[in-house]
Order: structure tokens, then sequence, then C-alpha cells
């Protein structure tokens, strides 16, 4: 409890504290974290404040063939050391992301965000009121925050100053995939939060 109370400070206030002396933390700051969705004895799950500080959940599925051999020669050379090199001045890093939140973001995209958003709390309003009996809790107001700052991200990665709808919906399942709370009914009958995150998608209008 006590490792995740520093934790949540780290990543919300950008600070920690030891011994009642506050340290502000230097940029760039990033968490990266795994989890392991089989195995979770002898481990504390993150209560949904905490994860809702995570920009992006990714899922990662077993590499392929050629992938595994490449870890398996990495991990069986130099005794499995990682040989770690500086690729990146922070400042550099620092830059890129200044030009990122220059980059453009049209007023109708905004609004497709804030609608996809929409569907994950109030489901009817995008006709979509099936989804109502499936979803328990819908997406704080982070995902849009992260949905606006990660599509920028995104097109500054393809090379452009403007902000296009496949942007968004590249980055949009692994903003909101850990911030939709299903239901037991959902569970039930075996649906995961990327088949309903699927039927936003495919249902809120693209302008």
């Amino acid at each position: 409890a006590k490792v995740q109370s520093a934790l949540l400070e780290a990543m919300q206030e950008r600070q920690i504290t030891i011994g009642g002396e506050t340290f502000p933390l230097s940029y760039p700051f990033m968490v990266i974290a795994t989890q392991n969705p089989i195995e979770q004895e002898g481990t504390y799950p993150l209560p949904e404040a905490q994860v809702d500080r995570f920009m992006l959940k990714l899922r990662i599925d077993y590499p392929s063939k050629e992938e595994e051999r490449t870890i398996m020669k990495r991990m069986t050379s130099n005794n499995g050391h990682a040989q770690v090199q500086k690729i990146i001045q922070p400042e550099v890093l620092l830059k890129a992301q200044e030009i990122i939140n220059s980059i453009y973001i049209d007023n109708n995209l905004e609004d497709y965000i804030l609608n996809l958003v929409t569907a994950t709390r109030n489901p009817a309003t995008q006709n979509l009121p099936k989804l109502a009996n499936l979803i328990q809790y819908g997406a704080s107001p982070r995902a849009s925050i992260f949905l606006h700052r990660l599509s920028k991200a995104y097109a500054f990665m393809q090379g452009r100053g403007f902000v296009v709808p496949q942007d968004i919906k590249s980055i949009g399942f692994d903003v909101l995939r850990h911030r939709v709370i299903l239901t037991y009914e959902a569970e039930a009958e075996n649906i995961c939060t990327d088949d309903v995150l699927q039927q936003i998608f495919d249902t809120v209008e693209v302008p």
C-alpha cells in the first residue's frame, strides 16, 4: 500500500515525499509498468484511481517465432545482461513535446473525442443503448485529455502538423481499455472491454 501511495503521488503530482520532505521530479518523467493478466498471486491489484493515471494500456500477445528467436538469442548471450545505451538527450525529448503540443486539432475532432468518451458513460446518447447494461463505469475526464494529447503525438510520428480522425482511432483502444469497467453481465457473456470499444468506434459518427 505504501509503495502504491508513493507511485500515485509521483504520477499525479510529479513529486515524491520522503520523511515529510517533498522533492520535485525532473522532466521528462514517465512510468512504465507490466501487468500479468494470468498470475496475480502475491500481487496487489491497482485501484481504479491509480490505473486511470496511466495514459495507455497496451495489450502484448505472445511473440512470433522469429521474435522469440531474437529474445532467446539475446537472453542467452552476454549472460542475459542487457546492453543499454542512451539514444536521446532529455532536452531533445522536451523539445519534441513542445512541438507536439503545438500540433493543430480541429474543433470537430475535439467533439469526436468527447463523443467517444461520452459513449462510455451514457451510451444511449450515441445510439448505443444496448451497451448500458454492459458498462458499469465509463471513462473519466482523463480519457478525453489523453486522447487529445496522444492523437497529437501520433500525428507527429506520422510527420503531420495536424490531427486526422485515423490518429484518434489508432490510439483510442489503448487509451480507453483500462478506463471502462464492465458489468458482471458483460463478463458472464464473455464480452471484453475491446468488444465494447469496437462497437463504440463503429457507431460514433466520424467528422
